[in-house]
């Protein structure tokens, strides 16, 4: 291919999106492209699309329309979880020109010939029965933290969600490539590994290409804390029914896994829960949470909650927002809920008007708020460890301790991807917290 090609990506959702963007970005690059900023002049496009929420779904067009502006000419790909369910749907999108599903997204420079327009959108996608087996993938160069994926699709059968039809089931990486993997990453200087998948605490599960697990999700956390030149490892969102009190209390005593959980909650009621297929009633969080408490007092717990599932009262809101208030957790990513075909959800009665919805995921965001503020006020006067990042915000640089808070100090290039020791002294007007460095 021509050297001179140029690609740019666009990511939306989660960390497991990005770091599969950042394989395939790779692959690119070494097929002679030069990789872009999205917002220049390229030659293909590529957007790794999400579908949890309906915003996600209707960004889609904007950033089409964004590239386009850039170059009317350029060759467009849709690839991702939207890509997978809806194919058709984006491949009309005017200027899209390849649309690939969850198994073909890994081989896209394959479907790429002279990267002339198509004056319709050309689609490859597979039955999702057909995403039975597992491609690795980490990120690299976007941040100062590195997106290690460990496992891919999701068994579950929860009634709000469409990630099983977008991903297919279960199924993890080898314990063999994912410490690989932590070795090349930790090769590059990158001090944070963040573990991503879509269903983490089922680890193990289809290593091998079978349905039994080879390995637990605590041997995986007990392989990579042995492994040389990692600083930090980050356990991204996990199920309250797969963590552990064996790996809380590996956590608690490990001088590289940093003390953050994000566990999502979905709803503070039973009634609900069961609606929604959670394998938990809310006892069992409440025991995660205080188990974590227990043995780490300085944690980060970070809540996914969801608003205006079908059923939910101001009574049964009430009882989330009443245990959230009294739970010790420290941040809250509040989804309204939104319809998905497909799902037994979109069936059932009880259906929460919109304004409703809104009005309900503002209360639990501004709750959010607050628990970020008591949250940081409980780590002023203690010494923790700073990862700065490296770019720079209003004349600022910021960062995060290991127990996830977020830091600034004015602007200095030669603090970015270094790890420091300081004191936190006082929360600024904007809520991120100011810190005097301590001589080591």
């Amino acid at each position: 291919m021509n050297t001179q090609k140029k690609v740019a990506f666009y990511t939306l959702g989660c960390k497991l999106n990005f770091s599969e963007t950042s394989t395939i970005a790779r692959d690119f690059t070494k097929e002679g492209f030069e990789r872009v900023d999205f917002k220049e002049y390229a030659d293909i496009y590529v957007i790794n699309t999400c579908s949890v929420t309906d915003n996600a779904d209707k960004k889609f067009k904007t950033i089409v329309k964004q590239a386009q502006k850039v170059n009317p000419d350029a060759f467009v790909a849709a690839i991702g979880c939207y890509a997978q369910l809806k194919p058709t749907e984006l491949a009309d999108v005017n200027g899209v020109d390849l649309v690939l599903g969850a198994t073909e997204k890994f081989k896209l420079t394959s479907y790429l010939n002279d990267l002339s327009k198509n004056e319709q959108g050309e689609v490859h996608a597979c039955e999702i029965e057909d995403a039975n087996f597992y491609v690795g993938s980490y990120s690299i160069g976007d941040r100062t933290r590195a997106f290690l994926k460990v496992q891919d699709g999701c068994d579950y059968k929860c009634t709000y969600c469409t990630i099983p039809l977008a991903r297919g089931i279960s199924r993890s990486a080898t314990l063999e490539n994912i410490l690989q993997s932590a070795k090349e990453i930790s090769v590059k200087g990158i001090k944070e590994i963040v573990l991503t998948g879509v269903n983490i605490g089922d680890y193990g599960k289809g290593e091998f290409g079978n349905k039994k697990h080879e390995h637990t999700f605590f041997k995986l956390v007990e392989a990579l804390d042995n492994v040389a030149g990692i600083h930090r490892v980050r356990i991204s969102s996990i199920e309250p029914n797969l963590l552990k009190d064996e790996t809380i209390d590996f956590v608690a005593n490990s001088d590289n896994f940093v003390p953050h959980f994000h566990i999502p909650l979905q709803s503070g009621s039973d009634t609900l829960l069961k609606l929604m297929k959670r394998r938990y009633l809310t006892e069992t969080y409440i025991n995660r949470v205080a188990k974590i408490k227990e043995v780490m007092p300085h944690a980060c717990i970070g809540v996914d909650v969801i608003v205006g599932f079908p059923g939910e009262t101001d009574e049964e809101f009430l009882t989330t927002y009443t245990l959230l208030s009294e739970l010790d957790i420290s941040y809250l990513h509040v989804f309204t809920y939104s319809e998905r075909e497909n799902t037994e959800a979109v069936k059932m009665g009880g259906v929460v008007p919109l304004a409703v919805r809104k009005k309900r995921s503002k209360m639990l965001r501004g709750l959010s708020v607050k628990k970020r503020r008591a949250f940081y006020e409980s780590q002023l006067n203690s010494t923790r460890t700073v990862l700065f990042e490296d770019e720079n915000k209003e004349g600022y640089i910021q960062g995060f301790t290991e127990n996830y808070v977020k830091v600034k100090t004015p602007w200095n290039p030669e603090l970015a991807n270094t790890l420091h020791t300081v004191k936190l002294t006082k929360i600024d007007e904007d809520g991120l917290v100011r810190f005097e460095f301590i001589t080591e």
